[in-house]
């Protein structure tokens, strides 16, 4: 793969964060060798040479603690304790050593090569561990290089110095912030789409459980009952029910694609004339009092939840009555033959209370003494 190639791959929040990191390790690159540079007439070749090795060894840590400092801050490795130690204890050797060993003044300067191999080191140190620190240690963090500067640099360039580490240290914190922003977002986006999924997966099975559960009791009646049938030499009736068993299911496999496609809805006035004709099938009393007058998505939760009660009458209870009442948009299903204990929500009733939920409404089931059910769907 080419780099171009590599480099489009990449989501947003990785392009970011690969700038980000390009720019916190530059500064390490090309800040040593720019400040030793000046450095070269005043000081021996030997001096020069100690001073670069060490400089290249203090960029090689400071790189390794913004890069870790950085994943500490995504909270994907642990504080990186030791490495800060050993950063650390490092500076404070060089700038020591220095102070001793390299002239504190040159030529016509009020300053020199042991002033601003002080001022490289301090300066790094304290970009690199802005990286790890927290904005009040890092606040104290800078008073203290302030203060080293004050006593080892005349006070115009030490002010100068601890001016410019504040906004160092302050960039450097501020574009980590930045930077943690960008993947949470990222990671938000991600989430959004996994939800997305969630729930149309949950809308999939919820509408797989209506249509299946309804259907699947109206084979296993009219199967039952072509049995019966059967049984009574009576193959002519008997055959008709098989007929309308294979119509059923035939009806359910075009159900079953609809609801793949996500456009199935639940007819109110089908639905409840479905009811009478299934129920009166079981043996079942069925009473409609009122006329369907809403339309749109209200009628189609309202039908999902016609549906959705007579599956659980036949299947959780010995009903002999059962009363359907519509009132504008609120249906009332009663039916006898209902345990009165033991009573929880079902993947149907849950399914049927997200349906209403989503368009403001409300979903109540209770049984009643002595052994009455009753569900309540309120839309508004």
């Amino acid at each position: 793969m080419s780099l171009l190639g590599w480099w489009r791959s990449r989501g947003n929040a990785a392009r970011f964060d690969l700038s980000v990191r390009a720019t916190f390790y530059l500064n390490f690159v090309v800040i040593p060798p720019l400040l030793i540079t000046g450095m070269a007439n005043e000081v021996s070749t030997a001096a020069m040479i100690a001073v670069s090795v060490a400089a290249l060894l203090h960029t090689a840590l400071s790189v390794r603690l913004v890069h870790l400092g950085i994943e500490h801050y995504l909270d994907r490795v642990p504080y990186p304790r030791r490495l800060v130690a050993i950063l650390l204890a490092f500076t404070l050797a060089v700038v020591v050593t220095g102070e001793l060993t390299l002239p504190s003044t040159s030529p016509g300067k009020p300053d020199g090569p042991a002033d601003g191999l002080t001022f490289l080191f301090l300066a790094l140190t304290l970009m690199a561990m802005s990286t790890v620190l927290k904005p009040r240690a890092l606040t104290v963090a800078v008073v203290v290089c302030g203060v080293c500067a004050f006593a080892v640099l005349p006070p115009d360039s030490a002010l100068a110095a601890t001016a410019l580490m504040a906004i160092v240290g302050a960039t450097f914190r501020v574009t980590l912030w930045m930077l943690g922003l960008v993947w949470e977002l990222d990671r938000s986006r991600e989430v959004r789409a996994n939800l997305a999924v969630a729930e149309e997966r949950l809308r999939f099975a919820r509408d797989l459980h209506d249509v299946v559960g309804r259907n699947l009791s109206v084979v296993a009646l009219k199967a039952d009952l072509a049995a019966q049938l059967a049984r009574r030499d009576r193959g002519a009736a008997a055959v008709d029910e098989m007929l309308e068993v294979r119509r059923i299911a035939q009806e359910s496999l075009d159900e079953l694609r609809a609801v793949v496609s996500g456009y199935r809805t639940a007819d109110l006035s089908v639905e409840l004339a479905g009811a009478r004709s299934l129920l009166a099938s079981a043996g079942i009393d069925c009473r409609v009092i009122g006329d369907p007058t809403v339309d749109g998505e209200p009628a189609g939760a309202l039908g999902w939840a016609v549906r959705e009660g007579v599956t659980n009458i036949l299947r959780h209870s010995h009903a002999r009555t059962c009363t359907i009442t519509l009132r504008g948009k609120v249906l009332t299903m009663s039916n006898d033959g209902a345990p009165t204990s033991g009573f929880r929500f079902g993947s149907g009733l849950t399914g049927l209370r997200e349906r209403v939920a989503a368009l403001g409404g409300t979903v109540t089931a209770t049984p009643e003494a002595p052994n009455r059910f009753v569900l309540t769907v309120e839309l508004p």
